[in-house]
């Protein structure tokens, strides 16, 4: 099995739980004579099933991502680099919002708000980051299809 396709299962497995418990909340309560459209143990059964399943792909994975380099990088470096450029990005993008916003005076004895940081250097960095963000994600997905999950 490939890592992209492990990943895809894990994606698909955490959804599956969220609907077990979901369905689990529903069925936990009815009214007295009455019968839950879904039985409860077997939910609880199904859900048990997933969860060790998931823990077994989830051990895989990080075992895989421990080994596997990209670009001199193992995948669990590269992917910290990767949350930490999002990070970069969104906290920029946030500033560059704020201190893009007009400030109104209504009359010229009104204090004058001055911005502290140049909004057009913070866009041409935020683009930078943006650019190898995409190239990491890039070399991310493609050693994910290339590499097989470590078991």
């Amino acid at each position: 099995m490939k890592l992209a396709e492990a990943l895809q299962e894990r994606a698909d497995l955490n959804k599956k739980i969220s609907q077990i418990g979901e369905r689990l909340a529903d069925n936990c309560f009815v009214q007295e004579g009455e019968r839950p459209a879904e039985e409860p143990a077997r939910l609880l059964d199904e859900l048990e099933a997933a969860v060790s399943r998931l823990e077994l792909l989830i051990a895989a994975i990080n075992a895989t991502n421990n080994v596997t380099k990209v670009n001199g990088r193992t995948l669990t470096e590269t992917i910290a680099r990767k949350d930490c450029l999002i990070l970069r990005i969104n906290t920029l993008e946030q500033l560059i919002s704020k201190a893009s916003a007009s400030v109104t005076r209504y009359t010229r004895r009104e204090i004058k708000l001055m911005r502290t940081v140049d909004v057009s250097a913070l866009r041409e960095r935020t683009d930078a980051l943006a650019k190898e963000l995409r190239l990491l994600d890039n070399s991310l997905q493609e050693a994910n299809w290339q590499t097989e999950l470590v078991l």
